[in-house]
């Protein structure tokens, strides 16, 4: 894949974990306002149930937000992506397994050459001396004796053997 790919890979990872969180939060309501219902009589405590869920969809809002965000600015290319995706991978990483494995991802590619040349400006990418595929250039003559003086002066010396355990 090029990193065209994994950038397009990642920020639809985003979106979709944000998503999924987004739709998980609407079922948790829809389910404890159901249960809340449910309670027979005037026993039930709303004040402190509608504390709990206001508390528990902000919480879950507030993890869920930076997803959306980072996915947005990784599809759109823009220069604050790379911070974005990191910290919505820390977010990410408590849900396991699926945040786990997109925060992983996140910081493959951020941290990777490919995300680096993508996404700093001052980054520049190490030049290899020949490229892949290409054999290498012939080593000096000095660096052949070298190598090979360095051979010679050590000689194979077999293993002990282990002591015989059966007499």
């Amino acid at each position: 894949m090029t990193p065209e790919d994994h950038n397009k890979a990642l920020g639809i990872c985003h979106l979709a974990y944000g998503g999924l969180s987004a739709l998980m939060m609407l079922v948790m309501l829809f389910f404890f306002s159901a249960v809340m219902f449910a309670i027979p009589g005037d026993d039930a405590p709303v004040g402190i149930f509608m504390l709990v869920m206001t508390f528990i969809l902000f919480l879950s809002f507030i993890i869920t937000l930076p997803s959306f965000i980072a996915g947005y600015a990784i599809l759109k290319h823009k220069s604050w992506a790379k911070p974005a995706s990191i910290v919505a991978a820390v977010l990410e990483a408590m849900s396991f397994p699926l945040g786990t494995a997109i925060a992983v991802y996140s910081f493959w590619f951020m941290f990777s050459d490919a995300g680096r040349a993508m996404y700093d400006k001052t980054y520049t990418s190490p030049q290899r001396p020949y490229a892949l595929g290409d054999t290498p250039p012939p080593p000096s003559a000095s660096e052949w004796n070298a190598r090979t003086s360095q051979g010679r002066e050590r000689e194979y010396v077999p293993p002990a053997q282990p002591p015989d355990w059966r007499s």
